[in-house]
């Protein structure tokens, strides 16, 4: 995973624990700007820090030849935006119960706060699971 990557979930993750509280008066995105600038910082600098960035050899001919394309993407970029087109395509009872899988919780304290069995929850994430490969089997 890229830093951007762990950013996008570090945000979300503290979205869904409460963590975002713009201040109402300011302007929204300016607000949300700033508020990942706090998150993006400690991650890119947790990064830098890793051993995997420390013991990296770089190219001695940097520009002796080129190796492909340098950056994110293009095919991974077109995957995601049609992941994510899919997901917000469907019910949203099964959007909550896809985005409880990356809550802090436990999908067991997820059923109790709902009043739910457990095993139904376990079902229900299930069958969200297979609507979404199915939406994505025939969207392809």
């Amino acid at each position: 995973m890229s830093v951007v990557h762990f950013v996008l979930v570090a945000a979300w993750s503290a979205i869904r624990r409460g963590k975002y509280r713009p201040d109402p008066k300011g302007k929204p995105r300016d607000a949300l700007r700033k508020w990942l600038h706090g998150i993006a910082w400690p991650q890119a600098a947790k990064y830098l820090d890793s051993a995997y960035v420390r013991r990296f050899i770089l190219d001695p001919q940097p520009l002796g030849r080129l190796r492909g394309i340098v950056g994110p993407s293009l095919d991974g970029q077109v995957e995601t935006r049609d992941l994510l087109r899919a997901i917000e395509r469907l019910e949203p009872r099964h959007r909550e119960i896809l985005l409880a899988v990356d809550a802090p919780e436990t999908l067991s304290a997820y059923a109790a706060q709902r009043g739910m069995n457990p095993f139904t929850a376990a079902s229900r994430l299930r069958i969200t699971r297979e609507a979404l490969a199915l939406r994505l089997r025939r969207w392809r």
